[in-house]
């Protein structure tokens, strides 16, 4: 085998031994990767639109029949070029009646109209947020568009888009420079046509809009009694602490001694390996009923669903603890207070560590379900409000948010653990 060919063997056989820890930068670097990995297929997902975009997101709406679309509104993409017909076939009515001399029409219907092009100024930085529902200001912006459709270079309009405005500015310029309430045109006004961007479905907005709605989000105000997004994650965070702290307070002794003496194990062990198959949320209405529609019942359920599972896996882990050592200490005189107390505990405490932070784990995971019970509250409330709205911009910012903080608290955990018990070297 040549030079070359061993250098390569042995650094493909580096990343690949048999049971064989990676070195740190190689685990740090596939760590990282593991997150990378995801975001990155999203974000082709989302930026590439020959991977995939099945829908519109629209720039410009219309009115179509009893169904009204507004921009950022989603549309499939084959269903585009229907409204684009459509629209179409209303403008050459209006070009109808014109010719016809017919001139009937509305200012409330070109006044809607004229608005409809706000959300591609604002876009485009020519008017504010805040200025989006001026008259004045729209009005004026679409004579600047007439005059000159470049100034649209963020957001641009069609062509066929372009000439509408021009033609429907010769109108209202011809009635006003200005926008007068009094010299509104009632000469029916051409509608601009839909047009929009190639755009993932609802429920998967693109990572930027994520990004962006999760900080406006958080950095929002508080309006009348709605709590802030702060507070709404501190009363989520107190929710899962409560009632995972209540599960281990009570799960540990009990599994400790259920473990240790067989007695017990017989008396715990067969009711709650049943009761650990009956789906916590089954409990929700009863907990309402005895605890009340606040924040007790969620505490409850969070414990309902953490404890079963929590006192049978630390009665296992107990039971777990090295027969020799057992019978060294009874060589050396220890009783049965003895051994639970001076070998049993300490034995069993780096594995108990370990199974309170699944057990945290699994309290995360119900606090979705649990905040629903009763009076919706915490970061659930916004969960549930803006999925049915399909604002998925809104909701993805929260899921992501409890991800982080379970993350994050595991890794605080695990960090202690190597210095709480630092005799215990497995995971080196």
């Amino acid at each position: 085998m040549s030079a070359a060919n061993t250098t390569k063997h042995k650094r493909t056989e580096a990343w690949f031994r048999i049971a064989k820890p990676l070195n740190k930068r190689r685990a740090a670097s596939l760590s990282a990767l593991s997150f990378i990995l995801p975001l990155l297929i999203w974000c082709i997902v989302s930026y590439t639109p020959f991977i995939w975009h099945p829908d519109v997101k629209l720039d410009l709406g219309g009115v179509f029949g009893s169904t009204v679309y507004t921009a950022g509104d989603h549309v499939r993409k084959d269903y585009l070029p229907d409204l684009v017909a459509i629209t179409k076939e209303q403008n050459q009515l209006i070009l109808d009646e014109r010719a016809a001399g017919e001139t009937g029409g509305s200012k409330r219907e070109n006044l809607k109209i004229v608005r409809r092009l706000s959300d591609i100024l604002v876009k485009n930085g020519l008017i504010s947020d805040e200025q989006s529902d001026s008259d004045d200001l729209i009005y004026e912006a679409w004579g600047k568009v007439a005059a000159d459709p470049s100034i649209l270079g963020k957001r641009p309009l069609t062509q066929e888009n372009i000439e509408i405005i021009k033609q429907n500015w010769a109108i209202l310029s011809s009635y006003s420079p200005t926008y007068e309430k009094s010299k509104f045109p009632k000469q029916p006004l051409l509608n601009l046509l839909p047009q929009g961007r190639p755009a993932n479905p609802v429920f998967l907005p693109a990572p930027h809009e994520v990004l962006e709605t999760g900080i406006r989000d958080w950095e929002a105000e508080p309006t009348g009694d709605k709590p802030s997004m702060f507070d709404r994650y501190l009363t989520s965070l107190q929710t899962v602490l409560l009632g995972f702290l209540m599960a281990a307070l009570i799960a540990i002794p009990l599994g400790v001694i259920a473990g240790t003496y067989d007695v017990f194990a017989k008396l715990f062990e067969p009711f709650w390996d049943f009761f650990r198959y009956m789906p916590a949320p089954a409990f929700g209405t009863l907990l309402v009923a005895i605890l009340g529609a606040h924040q007790s019942p969620k505490v409850a359920l969070i414990f309902i669903g953490t404890f079963p599972h929590l006192l049978l896996m630390l009665t296992k882990t107990v039971r777990m603890v090295d027969l020799p050592l057992l019978e060294a200490a009874q060589t050396l005189g220890a009783k049965n207070k003895g051994l639970l107390t001076r070998v049993v505990v300490p034995a069993s405490l780096p594995s108990i560590y370990n199974d309170l932070r699944i057990a945290l784990g699994w309290a995360w995971t119900w606090l979705v379900i649990a905040e629903l019970i009763g009076v919706k509250t915490g970061l659930t409330e916004v969960i549930d409000t803006q999925g049915v709205r399909r604002n998925f911009d809104r909701v993805y910012p929260v899921i992501i948010l409890i991800g982080i903080t379970g993350f994050i608290t595991d890794q605080i955990l695990a960090y202690l653990k190597t210095k709480l018990f630092p005799w215990q070297s497995n995971e080196k």
